[in-house]
């Protein structure tokens, strides 16, 4: 059972420190809203709000 649950979980992505900021970076030059950037990365505006912080 529990190997059946682990299966069905899905992975969590982990993103560089690089990566963190670049995409913090794009956010703050407004050249793009935050849901087209979030849409172009597959991210959630959510955790670029805490990346931001």
């Amino acid at each position: 059972m529990i190997n059946k649950l682990y299966n069905t979980m899905e992975k969590r992505n982990r993103y560089t420190s690089e990566f963190k900021t670049k995409v913090v970076l794009e956010v703050l030059r407004k050249e793009q809203t935050v849901n087209e950037i979030t849409a172009r990365y597959e991210l959630s505006p959510v955790m670029i709000s805490r990346w931001k912080a």
